[in-house]
């Protein structure tokens, strides 16, 4: 570490002492947990409970000093007088990776879906796991969070909205529309036993959930 480093704070802490590109960006967002962090901010700014709902695993402490040192990297920004956090645009810059990382996850065994899922999470891997289909709109209602997904020309467009307006919306926790999306149970199914719930046109959804698929591809 350099004494420049050592000396200002605002100089993000290195960690591998490399010249490597890799060595750079893991320095900056290789910490535990700070990718995990973006990947909350992506579709939208949130408060600190928000942000630690979508992460359960992570003690308050640890968050706090992750999105210090995202800050101080330039990846996420702080509204201190709306209590929010963002990402800057080298953060959304992060969101490939993110998708890249979970294209590499469908190649290895070992996944369980039966751990937990955010709302963020699951939108990012339908952005992966998308096979074809026809132009469609959908909507996700996870309570406190909520997005508008529209397909068109083969490329998925999520966008975080308060009430989607789309010829379908389901409803449910992260784990639960993760089945939904690619479970093999149809999703009358799930909607019957109360696992989701669903308003608009229930065989609509079920086509469009159908081009969604956790098998990696060729």
């Amino acid at each position: 570490m350099t004494k420049q480093a050592k000396n200002h704070p605002s100089v993000p802490r290195v960690r591998y002492d490399e010249g490597c590109l890799g060595a750079h960006a893991l320095n900056l967002v290789g910490d535990r947990w700070a990718l995990l962090v973006v990947r909350e901010l992506v579709f939208a700014t949130k408060r600190f409970g928000a942000i630690r709902a979508g992460l359960p695993g992570v003690t308050a402490s640890v968050l706090t000093g992750r999105l210090s040192q995202l800050e101080q990297a330039g990846v996420v920004t702080h509204d201190a007088q709306a209590g929010t956090y963002g990402l800057t645009d080298a953060g959304h810059g992060l969101l490939p990776v993110l998708q890249a990382l979970c294209r590499w996850a469908l190649t290895v065994p070992g996944h369980d879906p039966r751990r937990f899922i955010s709302p963020s999470a699951l939108m990012i891997s339908m952005g992966v796991t998308l096979r074809a289909g026809p132009d469609a709109s959908a909507g996700f209602d996870f309570g406190p969070e909520a997005f508008q997904m529209y397909l068109q020309s083969g490329a998925l467009r999520t966008t975080a909205v308060q009430d989607p307006q789309a010829p379908f919306v389901l409803r449910g926790t992260g784990n639960a529309m993760a089945a939904a999306v690619y479970g093999p149970q149809p999703l009358a199914a799930l909607v019957a036993s109360g696992v989701v719930q669903a308003t608009g046109d229930l065989d609509r959804a079920q086509r469009f959930i159908d081009q969604f698929s956790l098998q990696p591809r060729d």
